[in-house]
């Protein structure tokens, strides 16, 4: 077993090593420019069209509203990427992962906005009448049949990282954190956690996003309002802050407290890798809810969807890592949870540390109905829709197994297979950029 976890280990280096992180970061970049940064200019559109898409036209094709696909792609996204992985950015990088961070998602709102818009555009009606599309029928119906070999291996890929990353890894940080802060036994948060994950997955995208759009704006103004109150009490600190994060991404950081210094490559690698963790902008997950929502013009889900990143990394990580700094424990030594329960508990003491349990379990158990919804996307298109209930039985089932097992190999190779996901949406984004700028155009023109 060791042997298989080096190899893996390896393969999982190289993968999401300088190569993919520039290519993530490059295809971001590319997009940004062909569409002359609208995505940015755009960011005020995209927040009304949030609003506005909540009631969408009935007559549009879709099963649920735009905003109800645009918060089951949050649920997924916003999870523990979120409070774990923005504080091992800053654990490993040192502040100046912050600042990466948020360049990574600044490129990242072209790349889901594209993912997004090629989504919608070339979606397909199943079986069942059901809207689907994502990056597999964006490669197939955009690049053509001779590609579809490349949107099968997106859908494999996908379908079984989500087992991981989506799924088992969720269950285990929720059981763990309950289990540390308020002793309650793995095997009973597992339980409750599989019950609750059975009953919203029985009653398919619809029940998904009715939940998800309860769930997360909830849980997100609460987690920002508890931020808010942190950064408050410590607000002579948040120029120093500001200052050290923007420091730090351009310079080395030498050694303090626990923290054992770090040069600006690793700054810019554990934030750019944290920052897609998050937000999963380049994996192309977003295009698959979106493709279920009511709209007649891909260009404004494309709107809708892109705001998911500015949410997810811009405002909920952000938050994380300004109170990580203000609260002084950043170079404590500590890392990944721990770190941000630290700095929580520091910032509110006798309450920071439960907030920050509750809010992880929210997050952790939102990200597991999203990525539930992913992954049943993924296998019906290399199988059909006669694996839909089978799928969601094993789903279920693999999140008690998530609360009670170690799970060091499950992420690793959950972690290795997003960056093989990355791959082939990363492709089909680059080589359909025409199709994306004369659709942006067209509705822009016609504004």
């Amino acid at each position: 077993m060791e042997a298989l976890t080096q190899f893996v280990n390896a393969i999982n280096g190289i993968v999401w090593g300088p190569p993919m992180l520039v290519a993530i970061l490059g295809t971001g970049l590319f997009l940004q420019l062909r569409l002359k940064f609208m995505p940015i200019f755009k960011i005020g559109m995209g927040f009304r069209w949030v609003w506005k898409s909540r009631t969408p036209d009935e007559n549009a094709k879709g099963d649920i509203t735009p905003y109800a696909a645009l918060m089951t792609a949050l649920a997924a996204t916003v999870g523990t990427g979120n409070i774990a992985g923005v504080a091992t950015a800053i654990a490993l990088g040192g502040p100046g992962a912050l600042f990466w961070m948020w360049m990574t998602a600044l490129v990242g709102m072209a790349t889901k906005y594209a993912e997004v818009l090629l989504a919608v555009h070339y979606r397909e009606t199943d079986t069942r009448g059901h809207q689907v599309g994502g990056p597999m029928y964006a490669i197939k119906n955009g690049l053509g049949k001779n590609w579809k070999w490349l949107g099968m291996a997106f859908a494999l890929f996908g379908g079984l990282a989500g087992f991981g990353i989506g799924n088992m890894v969720q269950s285990n940080s929720v059981a763990d954190v309950l289990n540390v802060t308020f002793g309650i036994d793995k095997w009973i948060s597992g339980i409750v956690m599989t019950v609750l994950v059975g009953f919203v997955l029985i009653g398919g995208v619809k029940r998904i996003g009715a939940v998800a759009q309860k769930i997360v704006p909830f849980m997100c103004v609460a987690y920002i309002i508890t931020s808010l109150i942190v950064l408050g009490m410590y607000i002579q600190e948040i120029p120093a802050a500001f200052a050290l994060i923007i420091e730090s991404a351009f310079n080395p950081v030498a050694a303090t407290g626990g923290f054992a210094g770090a040069a600006i490559m690793l700054a810019i690698r554990y934030g750019v890798a944290r920052g897609i963790f998050s937000n999963e902008a380049g994996l192309g997950t977003a295009g698959i809810a979106q493709a279920a929502g009511k709209s007649k013009n891909p260009v404004e889900s494309g709107l809708v969807g892109m705001m998911g990143t500015f949410i997810d990394t811009i405002i909920v990580c952000t938050m994380t890592g300004l109170v990580i700094i203000v609260t002084g424990v950043w170079n404590s030594g500590v890392n990944g949870a721990a770190l941000s329960s630290s700095a929580y508990a520091t910032g509110l003491p006798g309450v920071g540390e439960y907030v920050l349990a509750i809010s992880l379990a929210f997050f952790a158990f939102s990200t597991i109905i999203g990525w539930s919804y992913f992954g049943e996307k993924c296998w019906e298109f290399i199988a059909g829709t006669a694996i839909t209930m089978p799928y969601r039985v094993l789903w279920t089932g693999f999140v008690m197994v998530g609360a009670v097992t170690q799970l060091d190999f499950v992420w690793l190779v959950a972690d290795t297979l997003n960056a093989f996901m990355a791959l082939p949406n990363l492709i089909s984004l680059l080589l359909l950029s025409p199709v994306i700028v004369k659709l942006t155009n067209e509705y822009f023109a016609n504004k």
